[in-house]
């Protein structure tokens, strides 16, 4: 029975901030806060290398999860988000300057497509009923902050606009 108790201590520590959940009768909208160790572990299991690991541990992860509820295509596009705090942007870079990034390191070419794959992708059509996520990354940013986003719908983006906003966005940090 004591073999177990370091395997507690772990999975205690490593405990999942709750999803901040947004529900409108079109879509449902999970966006959870990662810890520095929580996105460090995930990305160190996959063999990232340190100088990797040491960047992506500075940043603010978000995992959003979307589900279409409606009969009609819903466009996520992430340049129709914005992120803000005390009134300012905070910018978000786009998938392009993480892939830049690496490649000036000189990371391996599978661990980029591995980072690649985690990251929501910067425009998404969500088909009725269907599901998809993904990262965010964001500048680590202290205290609560605002979101933004918004959403077009139909076949050819020619239906309503949907507008969803959160003030309750955070910044995961580790526990001390």
């Amino acid at each position: 029975m004591l073999s177990f108790i370091p395997a507690l201590v772990v999975v205690a520590s490593m405990q999942a901030v709750p999803p901040i959940i947004i529900e409108t009768p079109e879509m449902l909208l999970e966006i959870t806060p990662r810890t520095p160790d929580q996105m460090g572990s995930f990305y160190e299991a996959r063999g990232f290398p340190k100088p990797m690991l040491e960047i992506l541990k500075k940043q603010c992860f978000i995992s959003v999860g979307m589900t279409n509820k409606t009969q009609d295509t819903i466009w996520m596009n992430l340049s129709d988000w914005e992120f803000t705090s005390q009134g300012k942007i905070i910018n978000r870079e786009h998938r392009d300057h993480w892939k830049q990034r690496w490649q000036k390191m000189n990371m391996p070419l599978n661990k980029q497509s591995t980072f690649r794959w985690t990251l929501i992708p910067e425009t998404l059509d969500y088909l009725p009923g269907e599901r998809e996520g993904g990262n965010i990354i964001l500048p680590f940013t202290k205290g609560y902050f605002n979101l933004k986003a918004k959403f077009v719908t139909g076949k050819n983006k020619q239906g309503k606009t949907l507008v969803i906003s959160t003030d309750k966005l955070f910044c995961a940090e580790d526990a001390p």
